[in-house]
């Protein structure tokens, strides 16, 4: 009793050792470390964001739409091109002093002007030799005066809500690619050689050019010959900024981005949902597990989360399972400590009051029967030291040895044979017998199971008189390899069929020397057996009238 006590005092300190703080504190300190977002629900942020914003940058670009955009308006303003120039060609020409057809500078800016009007497209017209000779955004004035109109900037405004988004706006534009034009540039005396388009078209041939200005604004040129009777006198140079594109563009883009924005919420609620309902329930269980490594053996259930048909579920069902084994084991650990101490506790007493008593005897016949007694217990300590170390070690060799491919009926032909070449029973007084066809594979240790069949063997051998009979069988019972032993011994006392198999439970023969035996044998068959998910059980054989016949031991081993 006293090592029963001293290992518990031992498993005390240890505990409380291995526990060192509340891991409920534990826990909220790692909370508060990690911050309001686990690293797990921030991984999961992370990923949904940047597949989202990947998504929205390629919506953004609006490359393609721009482009058809753009194509829009270059053939819309070419067809005007066309228009104005038909019309001058028509009605702004005359005839010069050589006889060549020349452009009519002050007939040409009217008729430029009054067509240009309705479009208010910036127009220019430049005659044969790339000089300037009409601009749609000059005036004349009176006695010739010039007067060049030009458009204001609207008012500025207040800061406001609609500022504060178009500057959030023309920051995420600013991160995508720029355009590549070329900057346009517009000198006080305009020439045809200025702009590439116009001197395309003084060549015969309509042509369109693409620029951005110096506020980054997109501008359209378009330049169509001006052609009487296939001869180019002029060049109309129809010019505009992309205001109207970049506003559809705008409006394309503002829709994209309250769509992602309202995606966006929504993608970090469900991620945040997400990542809580799978670091939560994480949390909880490690938490428990904490519970279970500070106080081993007294926690005995964890958050099994049965509601959840997913992973975290399986996962808190096994995590049980494994909790409930874990203190069924140290439950098996201090009965087994508890046994040992008893069972070790009688022949110390016996061996102590043996030494105790043989200093005090003078007579030599006593004090040689003392030693016998002694050689007996110090025999009986060596014996349960042996049995009790094979026993403990069971487990830990069943789980680490790998099993085998075993033919059963093979095996315990050759057991019962080498009860026969042993001599302790007669020829004929073991038999063996198939009592179904074979075969009869299982799969398990091979050395543990020749000792479950061997220590059967031998009680039945035991138990049996000389003159009977031990009969080993072997047979089929569908998936199960079933192995009975049958002796013709006394049977087994009622109410024992099940404590036969307690730890250090012995019901030997009266002939039987008293401790030569541990009382594990069964124990450990158990044991052996359950490893290998079989069962073993034992009965009385009967006869008719309820005699005891003998005791018969039925071992099941599933077939592979």
């Amino acid at each position: 009793m006293a090592l029963r006590l001293n290992l518990s005092a031992d498993r005390g300190r240890q505990t409380t050792g291995s526990a060192g703080a509340d891991p409920g504190l534990a826990e909220n300190a790692r909370v508060a470390r990690r911050g309001f977002l686990s690293p797990f629900t921030r991984r999961i942020l992370v990923v949904n964001v940047l597949a989202l914003a990947i998504l929205l940058a390629g919506l953004l670009y609006l490359g393609r739409y721009e482009q058809n955009l753009i194509a829009s308006e270059v053939k819309a303003l070419k067809m005007q091109g066309e228009i104005f120039a038909e019309a001058l060609a028509e009605g702004a020409y005359g005839t010069g002093a050589n006889g060549t057809t020349e452009l009519q500078g002050a007939i040409a800016s009217t008729m430029l002007r009054r067509l240009v009007t309705p479009t208010k497209n910036r127009t220019r017209l430049f005659d044969q030799d790339g000089l300037l000779v009409a601009d749609s955004r000059t005036l004349l004035g009176p006695q010739g005066a010039s007067i060049t109109v030009s458009e204001l900037p609207p008012p500025a405004s207040e800061a406001s809500i609609g500022t504060f988004f178009d500057r959030v706006y023309n920051k995420i534009i600013g991160w995508l690619p720029g355009r590549g034009f070329p900057l346009y540039e517009e000198r006080a005396d305009q020439r045809a050689a200025d702009y590439e388009e116009v001197s395309r078209a003084l060549e015969g041939v309509s042509a369109s050019a693409l620029r951005v200005d110096d506020a980054d604004r997109l501008v359209i040129g378009v330049a169509v010959p001006v052609q009487r009777f296939k001869q180019v006198i002029g060049a109309v140079f129809v010019a505009r900024d992309g205001t109207t594109i970049e506003e559809a563009v705008r409006s394309v883009r503002i829709d994209i981005l309250t769509i992602f924005g309202i995606a966006l919420c929504v993608t970090v609620l469900l991620s945040v949902y997400l990542g809580n309902t799978i670091v939560r329930p994480l949390r909880r269980l490690a938490a428990a597990a904490d519970k279970v490594r500070s106080a081993p053996g007294q926690v005995r259930y964890i958050p099994e989360f049965s509601g959840r048909n997913d992973e975290i579920g399986d996962l808190a069902a096994d995590l049980n399972a494994m909790t409930e084994a874990l203190s069924q084991r140290f439950d098996a650990i201090e009965s087994f400590a508890a046994d040992v101490a008893h069972e070790l506790k009688n022949p110390l007493t016996s061996l102590r009051s043996a030494v105790e008593t043989a200093a005090r005897i003078k007579d030599p016949d006593q004090q040689r029967r003392l030693m016998d007694v002694i050689q007996d217990d110090v025999k009986r300590l060596d014996r349960l030291i042996s049995d009790i170390s094979d026993a403990s070690r069971l487990d830990a060799e069943m789980s680490r040895d790998e099993s085998d491919k075993i033919e059963l009926n093979r095996m315990l032909a050759a057991v019962v044979e080498v009860h026969h070449t042993s001599g302790s029973r007669g020829d004929g007084k073991i038999a063996f017998e198939e009592t179904s066809k074979g075969p009869f594979p299982i799969l398990g240790n091979q050395g543990r199971v020749v000792q479950v069949l061997q220590n059967l063997i031998t009680n039945a051998v035991s138990f049996s008189p000389l003159e009977g009979l031990v009969m080993v069988r072997i047979g089929r019972d569908r998936d199960w390899v079933v192995v009975t032993i049958e002796d013709d011994g006394p049977g087994i006392p009622p109410g024992s069929l099940e404590k036969i198999f307690d730890r250090f439970y012995s019901e030997r023969p009266d002939t039987e020397q008293f401790g030569t035996h541990s009382g594990l044998g069964l124990s450990i068959s158990r044991q052996i057996v359950a490893a290998h998910q079989g069962t073993i059980e034992a009965e009385n054989r009967t006869d008719l009238h309820g005699k005891v016949l003998g005791a018969r031991f039925i071992v099941r081993l599933p077939a592979s």
